[in-house]
């Protein structure tokens, strides 16, 4: 008899157990985190952050970046990085990685544009800063991006020769690895001067450290910064998401307190 209790109660415990496992697995995968990996070029560094916490207030759906030059990341990608979202500083390195056919976009998507600023320490003997800092030439050192590897670097370059000063400037010129170490460089004293992104001059912190001036918009090609999503991301529909957001008006028109103007 204490057999036959026992069986009969059985049917009722499992069915229970299947209600339970029923009710708590949907309950489990909704807290599973959502998350899309960025591998996001240099000047980006002091901005996303900021939206990437934005976005994951609006959604629930976390980003996770690393940071390089933009030719170094799309090398990474190449190369089979796992990543869901390549956010580049311009657009001829996410036209590389459609190329090979590893997008799911048949063209590489604008999301800013990157404005070039020459930044300099307040206590530097140089101030104020103005356009005409850089022909006066009365400084030894000025850093800027490699311009194999960064678009910010070949922007400064293209300015300088736009100037005619890229050749009596070449001895003076320090070259950093992206436009974030650029930044870093002048801020240490490594060099006097620097040609870095806006994102990075308009932070609190290198705004209280010292200032800058916009470099002529017609003596360098337009940083158009653009993005690919990857064709074999597990995580497409989410990165599209933030990309969506991203491009969407409200989101635009907050980009020029971050260092960087709307996409059109």
């Amino acid at each position: 008899m204490q057999s036959h209790r026992t069986t009969a109660k059985r049917p009722g415990y499992c069915l229970a157990v299947l209600v339970w496992l029923a009710l708590a697995l949907p309950c489990c995968r909704a807290q599973a985190p959502r998350e899309v990996h960025v591998l996001a070029a240099a000047d980006l560094q002091p901005v996303l952050p900021a939206l990437a916490a934005a976005f994951e207030h609006a959604t629930g759906i976390k980003l996770i970046a690393s940071y390089g030059s933009s030719a170094t990341l799309a090398t990474q990608i190449l190369n089979g990085e796992p990543a869901d979202l390549f956010l580049a500083a311009d657009s001829s390195f996410p036209e590389n990685i459609v190329a090979a056919g590893v997008a799911d976009t048949p063209a590489p998507l604008p999301y800013a544009r990157g404005t070039l600023v020459l930044w300099a320490r307040k206590d530097s003997p140089l101030q104020p800063l103005t356009q005409n800092t850089l022909r006066d030439g009365h400084f030894t050192s000025l850093a800027i991006a490699n311009p194999e590897h960064a678009p910010y670097g070949r922007a400064a370059v293209a300015a300088l020769t736009s100037m005619k000063l890229y050749d009596q400037l070449k001895p003076r010129l320090v070259i950093a690895e992206n436009i974030a170490q650029t930044a870093q460089f002048v801020e240490s004293g490594n060099a006097q001067l620097g040609l870095i992104s806006l994102t990075a001059a308009s932070t609190e912190h290198f705004k209280q450290l010292g200032s800058f001036v916009r470099m002529p918009p017609a003596a360098y090609p337009e940083i158009r910064q653009c993005a690919v999503v990857m064709r074999e991301s597990a995580h497409r529909a989410d990165a599209h998401a933030f990309l969506d957001w991203l491009r969407s008006p409200a989101v635009q028109q907050s980009l020029p307190r971050y260092g960087l103007d709307p996409a059109q």
